[in-house]
């Protein structure tokens, strides 16, 4: 591809120029969930102000909604996202929102470090807060698609917990080959050189956790972001499987996560 076709491609704030709509809405609803929900927040799982996660225990909770938030790795916050929490808690599902590094100060595959330690506190230390610990879903949406794959994909020697105690995973909306981010504006931030992108292919990794994934994409998304997500729903086939969703953009497919009786909703329910 050009690299004119890769930022049309792959610069979802431009392919929806409604964007700053859904930030204010999830802004405004999650400050809300903050005042209302029982919560835990801001609680270290690292040494940087950003190694900090969010908790919002379910009442006799079935189990537990790791998500993790997008913003190509180099912006967006936890807090922007606390919204998600209510229809997960509602459904006796707690639910986990952590926030980690951001590009340029620290490279991509630090970031998935940062998951990796962020998982590794939760069940240790999920229980304090009244998490439940046995079954967890991790799902992320946009670099928090690519990050819950990741996850996935760890070498069984970084998970300080039993990979059996992850029931699934729902990445979506993310990108999970990295050649042409290469040629994305955005590389300024990222610094991807062809070292890194072969480290951080995922199609041909192999999994330590063999949970399922529901891999999904909005139909309405670039044609990138949908290949990316038919790439490791067929690399990672059976374990995975691909949810396509008409009519759904980069930024409404979170809301249809969180809505009762959408399918990516039900997909991720069905999980536990």
């Amino acid at each position: 591809m050009s690299a004119e076709t890769v930022e049309r491609e792959y610069n979802n704030r431009a392919l929806v120029p409604g964007h700053p709509a859904y930030f204010a809405r999830w802004e405004k609803d999650s400050a809300f969930v903050r005042e209302t929900l029982p919560c835990a927040l801001d609680k270290a799982y690292g040494p940087d102000p950003r190694h900090r996660i969010d908790l919002f225990p379910a009442a006799n909770a079935r189990g537990t909604l790791v998500f993790i938030h997008g913003g190509y790795w180099r912006s967006l916050d936890k807090r922007l996202f606390s919204w998600l929490a209510a229809p997960w808690v509602a459904e006796g599902v707690s639910v986990a929102i952590p926030n980690y590094r951001l590009a340029p100060q620290v490279r991509i595959e630090d970031i998935v470090d940062d998951t990796i330690a962020a998982m590794n506190w939760l069940f240790r230390g999920g229980a304090v807060h009244g998490i439940a610990t046995d079954r967890v879903v991790v799902s992320g949406h946009s670099a928090g698609g690519h990050l819950t794959a990741a996850l996935f994909a760890a070498e069984a020697g970084r998970l300080e917990f039993d990979p059996g105690r992850i029931a699934g995973g729902v990445p979506f909306s993310g990108v999970y080959e990295f050649d042409p981010l290469l040629l994305f504006s955005y590389n300024s931030d990222l610094k991807l050189d062809p070292a890194s992108v072969a480290r951080l292919n995922l199609a041909q990794r192999k999994r330590s956790i063999g949970a399922p994934l529901v891999v999904a994409a909005g139909a309405a998304e670039s044609s990138e972001f949908q290949r990316q997500s038919h790439l490791l729903a067929q690399a990672w086939h059976p374990q995975a499987r691909l949810l396509m969703l008409p009519g759904l953009n980069h930024f409404g497919i979170v809301d249809s996560f969180a809505e009762r009786g959408q399918p990516l909703h039900a997909a991720t329910l069905a999980l536990f």
